[in-house]
């Protein structure tokens, strides 16, 4: 893949894409706010970032600018541990694609509906949906620049309603007090709050699959990455103090209650900027995330293809159509295939359950983690222009937060239960399937060479 420059994400728009993958503004906070309350909300916010977002921050750093391959953490993965672990990550990382991607096009509709509820009355709400992954997927087909350039824009329009809410609800609290600050939540569950805490902090590794339509990646993303944590942080905490200061109850905050929090702050014009946000965050956080899971595909056909080549075979059909490429490269036939993956997914009558997210995708930033420190030991020469901190100690000792605060979340979610079992055994079979999809594929290769 050979681009241009002026093809290449450069770093805001990087920032602006990184953003987006992780959070979308301050949206999803409330069941956090209607569970811990304020004080315990912003400890969680503010607690949470140091030692789960900077640590996974850190490692991207380090990989993405030592390594800066298409296909990312898959990549990383797989040249520390080899091809089954590297194709164990991308599984991983699919799998919990299809339980994460089909929320945003809903997200688009649920907000759409408080602005005309006819409009996605009956199977509306369904067309809608497929217009958002039909959009984003005409977006995507349009090269990474494209849908960096656009993070950047939609990320300015979703918080600018917030910049105002913030300066109303300071205007109203004027230094008089502590508002509702310290005013208790009716039913508290504090082990829901903080999943979804770790939720809402969960993608900084996404940005790595795009690396070779970064320009300088060496450069841009430790510094995209650092920018993002400190931008995600900020959306999380001001707006959410600020409404604790002007005195709005927090047993008030349910999903979808920045509109009405706007709405008792400055009024309906603001309520319904607010209601565009939300909508802004339902594509803006599907379309980069698009952009980043669709070189996973790409990445895994393009290492068989090479392998079957090497061994004197052609590879098979799948793997030659899912590496063909735009002349921005862009990986179109996997940009299609992983839509019509998604897009199917809208029907599924399951709830998104964050405890399946966090087991795949904990399980997959855990193999990440594994391969910065083989690597450090494996390849001590290659050439890293960022380096966590602290030598291999470093290494091993940032992913020890990312480890604990897996393994609390998966403790406060062992109650949960999708299609008649425990939801992290449901989860563990679909991390399973995995191992036998790799034994299979390689059993058959072996039989038709």
């Amino acid at each position: 893949m050979r681009l241009a420059r002026t093809d290449r994400v450069r770093l805001l728009p990087l920032i602006g894409a990184t953003y987006f993958m992780v959070a979308g503004g301050p949206y999803g906070l409330e069941d956090i706010l209607g569970g811990a309350g304020y004080v315990r909300a912003l400890l969680l916010l503010a607690i949470v970032p140091l030692i789960w977002s900077l640590p996974v921050a850190l490692m991207v750093g380090e990989l993405a600018s030592a390594i800066p391959d298409e296909g990312g953490y898959y990549v990383w993965v797989r040249r520390a541990l080899g091809p089954f672990w590297g194709f164990q990550e991308a599984w991983l990382s699919m799998a919990a694609s299809v339980f994460d991607m089909a929320i945003y096009p809903v997200i688009f509709v649920t907000y759409l509906a408080r602005f005309a509820p006819t409009w996605t009355a009956g199977h509306r709400a369904l067309g809608w949906e497929l217009a958002v992954v039909l959009g984003c997927t005409l977006w995507n087909l349009r090269g990474a620049k494209a849908v960096g350039d656009s993070s950047v824009v939609l990320m300015i329009v979703l918080l600018a309603p917030f910049v105002v809410l913030i300066g109303f609800a300071l205007w109203r609290w004027h230094g008089h007090g502590h508002g509702a600050l310290l005013q208790p939540v009716g039913s508290r569950d504090l082990a829901t709050a903080a999943s979804v805490t770790v939720w809402n902090y969960m993608g900084w590794d996404n940005a790595s699959t795009v690396a070779q339509e970064v320009e300088n990646p060496q450069r841009n993303y430790p510094r995209a990455m650092l920018a993002a944590v400190v931008l995600v942080a900020l959306t999380y905490i001001v707006p959410l103090l600020a409404v604790g200061l002007a005195g709005l109850a927090p047993n008030a905050f349910t999903t979808g209650a920045w509109t009405d929090a706007a709405r008792s702050l400055a009024g309906p014009a603001l309520a319904g900027a607010v209601v565009l946000g939300g909508m802004i965050n339902g594509v803006g956080m599907f379309n980069p995330l698009m952009m980043s899971i669709t070189r996973v595909p790409f990445a895994v056909a393009r290492d068989a293809a090479t392998e079957t080549h090497q061994q004197g075979r052609k590879p098979n059909e799948l793997a030659w159509l899912l590496t063909r490429e735009t002349s921005k490269g862009v990986p179109w036939v996997s940009v299609l295939f992983c839509a019509g993956i998604w897009a199917l997914a809208l029907n599924f009558s399951f709830e998104r359950l964050i405890s399946i997210d966090l087991v795949l995708y904990g399980a997959a930033l855990m193999l990440e983690f594994v391969a910065l420190v083989v690597l450090r030991r494996k390849e001590p020469t290659l050439a890293r222009p960022f380096r966590v901190p602290g030598g291999r100690f470093g290494a091993f000792a940032i992913g020890v937060g990312p480890a604990c605060v897996l393994l609390f979340s998966l403790w406060a979610a062992r109650g949960e239960h999708v299609a008649g079992m425990p939801a992290l055994l449901f989860a563990a079979l679909v991390g399973a399937v995995g191992a036998i999809v790799y034994l299979v594929g390689s059993a058959l290769s072996q039989r038709s060479a």
